[in-house]
């Protein structure tokens, strides 16, 4: 059985060096690139890609929320997670969204084309470098927010939760990866499902509610 292969980063220079160690697996049916979000979703759908290298941050969002719309329109696609960062929030956010892995941009070459083709065909790989500490929280029962917070996804949550500890967009934007576009436009969502106003009326929601610390937690 062959697999098609979804390349997903916005570095050119990436999606190509990738593309030509796939073509030289013999597993490898055909190799797709993608450098945004939205290219993404279209061409693992219109492609019926088996598997998808995915980049955690994209231009117009991430890769976390691409692998969530990915799995809504194809579930049939496995994802496997590239990232140059080990931080656990991230990994257990890839994981939870429906990842099948999560490695380091900087493995050996036949080591990702190795974790590839164990993800594209039903298997689950993390890298040497994920922590125990990760695992345990995936096993953590889930707690369930209390309205309206239940509304949010999961990186709605995160932003609020960002937001509410004083944050600029800048450093959120910073922080997550993600342009400051795609911030403001969160910002915005986040609000009118909470039905506020302002960043000061969100901020006084969430702290009247006692909410915070599971704010940033896994989608339910």
């Amino acid at each position: 059985m062959e697999a098609r292969v979804l390349v997903v980063d916005d570095h050119p220079i990436v999606r190509r060096g990738l593309r030509t160690l796939l073509a030289a697996e013999s597993w490898v049916d055909s190799v797709v690139e993608a450098a945004t979000m939205a290219e993404a979703v279209a061409r693992a759908v219109e492609h019926r890609i088996t598997v998808a290298a995915m980049d955690v941050a994209l231009p117009d969002g991430d890769g976390i929320e691409a692998t969530r719309r990915i799995l809504r329109a194809r579930p049939g696609t496995n994802v496997l997670m590239l990232s140059m960062t080990d931080d656990e929030e991230v990994v257990i956010r890839a994981l939870r969204a429906g990842a099948h892995g999560y490695v380091r941009k900087d493995i050996p070459p036949e080591q990702l084309c190795d974790a590839l083709r164990t993800v594209a065909f039903g298997g689950v790989v993390l890298g040497p470098e994920i922590g125990t500490g990760v695992l345990a929280t995936l096993r953590r029962p889930v707690a369930t927010l209390p309205p309206p917070f239940d509304r949010l996804s999961a990186r709605e949550r995160e932003i609020l939760a960002h937001l509410a500890a004083g944050e600029s967009n800048a450093s959120i934007a910073k922080r997550l990866g993600i342009s400051e576009k795609t911030v403001r436009n969160q910002v915005s969502v986040v609000f009118t499902k909470l039905g506020v106003p302002d960043r000061v009326k969100a901020a006084l929601l969430v702290r009247d509610a006692g909410v915070l610390p599971d704010l940033a937690g896994p989608a339910t």
